[in-house]
């Protein structure tokens, strides 16, 4: 209860508001009475003091230190019998309560305090025992809703029809999951979400925030959800909902509460959903599929249909400087994959996502030709780089296949886009879009036995070639960019976020362990030969493995 209802109860008529009007609006939820002059230790916000004034009696000090300690806790109000001890409240106090909008209530000599404390906290408990009534009967209305089989959106437009105010539901990134059907007014609010991410953002991330739009003196309040794993969305509603008004704020409450389970519930269906999909997925790639009748007739289970024209796009966070515990970097893997699941919807094709490893999977169907294609499909993806770098602290490259237009050809697509994705991670980029080059020469060797390949490799890069102490895999991969930039020492600093002279010291050493000139044409078309076999003798040790097992 307010303080202000407080002079609306009949045996307290001959209460007198002292001072602090204007925080008459202060919560009551307890009662203390003053015994001992260090009752400030033993207070809480929202307590209301009652005190005959014994102890304040000729020390306006303590009365003006009580008074200012009490508001700075956050207690509701004081009552003092002031024609008991202390005949009249100073004017010092009344001057401090005033400022502080703290309420000094003037006590009868009448009532008991006692009796003041009795009924006080009876006032106090009925009306916890109506919230309470009122809580549980809003919770089993809206989980009769949900138990029935009703959307979320139903639910949204029952607690908009409750409170006064359209609501609606977001995800973790400020984009509508749902909202009232038909719901003329749920789409003004909507207009204003930049601006709402932004001032809550600000807020940093509080659990209730309500912010008022300039232009159109618009109030709007938004509500954190939290569900599995702290997984968070929002409720957003347009208009006020202060945290005073008990029964609103109960109604907005219990609504979070049944939309938490019944989001909980569609998580789960998803994540079993995803974990069917990406196991198709990665049998498609290893070939687990025995015919491409087979290939076709389980894609479509998908939503894939033959003969469309497709292109095999995979992405994968950039690596940070800063290491990260596997656990930490797969929850973070998975956070954004999901992200980019919802945001396929948004784009103007049709597209299908799987994870394999820690790689997601992109294929999407194009309308026109690669280079066309290409030049359509880049901008979008840019815009998905940018808003993963918006919402989380970690970047994503893209490499693109080539366009295909059979079901059957995704392996290869699959493993093109791969192949580009990491060519531009090799050379240390960030943040890319990396079309697939045909490599000609690479195809050939396919054609040479694996330990051949393997024999060569190590012939020519000696020591370097399997490194397994970290300064020579840094060596290695200094080289692998060195050689790929033509040898330039400015350009092969800017990739590797190193100093130019650690470029030089590097290519020196290896210069040392190869004892060969890396400035001899010969050489580096020698090195650059050898180090485009790495991929190929991992690639077909890895197929060797798996058949083992």
């Amino acid at each position: 209860m307010k303080v202000s209802e407080l002079f609306q109860i009949s045996q307290f008529h001959e209460f007198k508001l002292a001072a602090g009007e204007m925080g008459t609006d202060r919560e009551v939820r307890n009662v203390n009475m003053m015994d001992a002059p260090d009752i400030i230790d033993y207070l809480k916000p929202d307590d209301l003091l009652i005190t005959t004034g014994y102890h304040l009696q000729h020390n306006p000090r303590f009365f003006y230190q009580l008074v200012e300690q009490m508001a700075e806790r956050g207690c509701a109000a004081l009552g003092i019998k002031t024609r008991r001890f202390i005949g009249g409240i100073p004017a010092e106090v009344i001057e401090l309560a005033n400022k502080l909008s703290f309420p000094l209530i003037d006590l009868p000599n009448s009532l008991a305090l006692v009796d003041i404390v009795n009924q006080t906290l009876t006032m106090i408990l009925d009306a916890r025992t109506k919230e309470l009534q009122f809580a549980i009967d809003t919770h089993q209305q809206f989980t009769r809703h949900i138990m029935s089989g009703e959307s979320i959106g139903r639910l949204l437009k029952r607690l908009s029809d409750m409170i006064g105010f359209p609501a609606v539901l977001l995800d973790s990134y400020f984009k509508i999951i749902d909202a009232p059907a038909h719901e003329q007014t749920g789409s003004k609010i909507t207009v204003h979400l930049p601006a709402v991410e932004q001032a809550f953002f600000q807020q940093q991330n509080a659990g209730y925030s309500s912010f008022s739009i300039v232009d159109t003196h618009q109030t709007l309040s938004l509500f954190v959800l939290y569900t599995y794993k702290k997984k968070r969305y929002f409720l957003l509603i347009g208009g006020f909902v202060p945290q005073t008004d008990r029964l609103l704020t109960l109604t907005v409450e219990q609504a979070l509460n049944v939309l938490a389970f019944e989001l909980m519930k569609d998580e789960a269906l998803k994540q079993s959903d995803r974990k069917v999909r990406d196991a198709f997925f990665s049998n498609l790639v290893l070939g687990s599929f025995s015919t491409e009748e087979e290939i076709i007739s389980r894609a479509k289970e998908f939503g894939f249909k033959d003969g469309r024209t497709l292109v095999c796009i995979a992405g994968e966070l950039d690596t940070v400087k800063e290491p990260i515990s596997f656990i930490h970097f797969q929850m973070e893997t998975n956070d954004i994959y999901e992200y980019l699941e919802g945001e396929i919807s948004t784009l103007p094709f049709p597209g299908h996502l799987f994870v394999k490893d820690h790689i997601c999977v992109l294929i999407v169907e194009m309308m026109t030709s690669q280079e066309n294609g290409y030049r359509f499909l880049k901008p979008y993806l840019q815009k998905l780089q940018d808003r993963v770098r918006h919402f989380f602290p970690q970047t994503l490259s893209f490499g693109l296949s080539n366009i295909f237009n059979d079901l059957p050809g995704i392996p290869d697509a699959y493993q093109e886009a791969v192949d580009a994705l990491h060519a531009g991670m090799q050379i240390g980029r960030r943040s890319f879009i990396q079309a697939y080059q045909a490599r000609g020469i690479v195809d050939l060797l396919h054609r040479i036995p694996a330990e051949d390949l393997r024999k060569l490799y190590q012939e020519t890069l000696q020591s370097l070639a399997f490194p397994q102490k970290e300064e020579n895999q840094d060596l290695l991969h200094t080289l692998y960019v060195y050689l790929e930039s033509n040898c330039q020492i400015s350009e092969t600093a800017k990739k590797l976020y190193v100093h130019r002279n650690t470029v030089i010291y590097r290519i020196d050493k290896c210069e040392h362990i190869l004892g060969r000139d890396l400035k001899d044409p010969d050489t580096t078309f020698q090195l650059r030969f050898a180090l485009r076999l790495k991929p190929l003798i991992d690639n077909s040790e890895g197929i060797s493995d798996r058949r083992k097992q």
